[in-house]
Parts: structure tokens; C-alpha cells; sequence
């Protein structure tokens, strides 16, 4: 092996600035990834002032979806690359920097981030997967795909959501705008992440090394079916 196990081994974390202060600023005007029509802050603003009609009747709140699948535990697949994988949940650590998977299976776990919202919400997904661990990781080859291809998400009651791609590009990690691919959106898409671009060599003894840039792979629901006999074990 060439090179060493750290020549195989992912980046520390997908972006290098925390998530937590660019999302929940509410300014959209440094964007500079593709947009996915209008974004909407992931903080809910409500106004306190009192009225000064206080029988008024409240506006109806518009209920929001009941989500299609379960937080995790069920496939991403995408059959154009042989890709089929369990989703497992994820969050931040400590510095507001999502985390990665490092078990004994993270070259093929995917994981879905739960300050995203859940597939089927109406808002937008986030998933990420490795480019490598100590061997191909389950989201190598995703910068391949393009506008057109598909994804689908199987749960284990037969719930099949169909997603269609419609943006591949690539952000640099250290660029506070990049994380603007995790903010909400007002219509239901996913987000796939993985690390790309040229590998550095820093001796971290767990992570080996740092990925240049990272693929962004965004897709829209196009379907929801339900069948218990043909979902699963495709």
C-alpha cells in the first residue's frame, strides 16, 4: 500500500467553519453556490408585540408534511453508480461542524444530518458520505452524476421517495458561503456531500489528511409510492 493508510483516509470534517452562526444569520446576499430557488432561514421569527385586539381570531398556521420516512435506518440508493446504503443519523460537535462517521463500517454508512429536515418535510435533506476510508468510500464516485439522474430512498415498509438530480458542483470547505447548501428551502430536496479535489498529508493519527474541496450533488423530490413488495430488495 503505497503511500500509507493516510493516503486512503477522509478529511476531518466535510467544512471547516461551523454551521450554526451563517445559518441562523438569515442573510442570503453572499451566496455563491447554485441556488435552489428561495432559501429560508432555519430559525422561526415570531412576532410578540401584543395586539390591540386580542379576541381576534389567530391566523391558521399552514400545517407542515408529515414526513414519508423514519429519521434513519433506511436505503439511499442511487443504481447508476451501484450505490445502496443505510442512512444513519448524525449531528454537530462541539465547534458547530457537522460530523462524519468513523465506526468500523463508515466507508459505506451515509449519514443524514438532523438540524436538516427529514426526507419527505418539505425543506431540504442533508446526507454526507465518505470519498475514502482506508479504502472507497460509498460516496466516491457521486461527482460523476448529473442533472437528470436519480436517487431513491427505501424504507423498510415499502415507502420508495424518487429524487431527481439537478445540480452537481463543487465548494471550497473553508468558504463560509458554502454552507449555504445546508440552509431550508421552501420545496423538498436532498443534499449529498462527500470530500474531493487534491488530498494533503497532515498526520492526523484518525483522519490522515484534508480534502481540497467538497462535491455537492442536490436533487427534487419527483415521487412518493408506497409498495410493500417492490421497494424493497431491488
Amino acid at each position: 500500500m503505497a503511500g500509507g493508510a493516510a493516503a486512503f483516509v477522509v478529511g476531518a470534517v466535510l467544512f471547516t467553519v461551523g454551521i450554526i452562526g451563517v445559518i441562523d444569520d438569515g442573510d442570503d446576499s453572499a451566496v455563491s453556490v447554485p441556488p435552489l430557488d428561495d432559501y429560508t432561514d432555519l430559525n422561526l421569527r415570531v412576532d410578540t408585540t401584543p395586539t390591540s385586539a386580542p379576541e381576534t381570531e389567530s391566523p391558521t398556521q399552514t400545517p407542515q408534511p408529515t414526513p414519508a420516512l423514519p429519521e434513519d435506518g433506511y436505503r439511499l440508493v442511487i443504481e447508476k453508480l451501484s450505490i445502496d446504503g443505510i442512512v444513519d443519523t448524525y449531528g454537530l460537535d462541539e465547534n458547530a461542524i457537522p460530523e462524519v462517521p468513523t465506526g468500523p463500517n463508515a466507508a459505506q454508512e451515509i449519514a443524514w444530518y438532523d438540524f436538516s429536515s427529514r426526507p419527505g418535510a418539505g425543506s431540504n435533506a442533508v446526507f454526507a458520505g465518505h470519498n475514502s476510508w482506508f479504502g472507497a468510500g460509498i460516496f466516491r464516485q457521486i461527482g460523476n452524476l448529473v442533472p437528470g439522474d436519480e436517487i431513491r430512498l427505501l424504507s423498510g415498509d415499502g415507502t420508495e421517495m424518487l429524487y431527481t438530480i439537478t445540480d452537481v458542483f463543487s465548494v471550497d470547505p473553508e468558504d463560509p458561503d458554502s454552507l449555504q447548501v445546508m440552509r431550508a428551502t421552501d420545496k423538498d430536496v436532498i443534499t449529498l456531500i462527500t470530500c474531493s479535489g487534491s488530498f494533503q498529508d497532515t498526520g492526523d493519527p484518525v483522519f490522515g489528511g484534508e480534502f481540497s474541496d467538497r462535491t455537492i450533488v442536490r436533487a427534487s423530490l419527483t415521487s412518493v409510492t408506497s409498495d410493500t413488495v417492490a421497494a424493497i430488495g431491488r
